[in-house]
């Protein structure tokens, strides 16, 4: 019996450990892919912060790909489609707000990269 308890305790602690390491690795890939803030109306030149450096980003066939510790994000190039991919599972996000494409430039970094943006 005490050798049961022992593997149970061990195993919650495992357990609880990898949950507060995950919820940490989300929450540093979220906050290194967009480091402004402000802005937030028209004509968007007000914010603070440096605009997302496209040329870390990887090249992928659609677009381009910001790797993180935990989650991935995924940039469709041709739509502006952002998604999320988590232990291979996509997860469609939204496109690129009118703030994101004045601030971060992402159309002239996908043409940069030879894509043709319809966003």
């Amino acid at each position: 019996m005490a050798i049961r308890k022992s593997l149970a305790r061990t195993f919650a602690a495992f357990g609880a450990l990898s949950a507060v390491l995950l919820v940490a690795g989300l929450v540093k890939d979220v906050r290194s892919f967009d480091g402004t803030s402000g802005g937030y109306e028209a004509p968007y030149t007000d914010y603070t912060g440096e605009p997302i450096d496209w040329a870390r980003l990887d090249v992928t066939a659609d677009g381009m790909a910001h790797r993180g510790h935990v989650v991935n994000v995924l940039i469709d190039c041709a739509s502006g489609m952002m998604r999320f991919e988590l232990f291979k599972v996509e997860v469609p996000f939204r496109a690129f707000s009118d703030r994101a494409i004045a601030v971060h430039k992402p159309r002239e970094a996908c043409q940069a990269r030879g894509f043709e943006p319809a966003f």
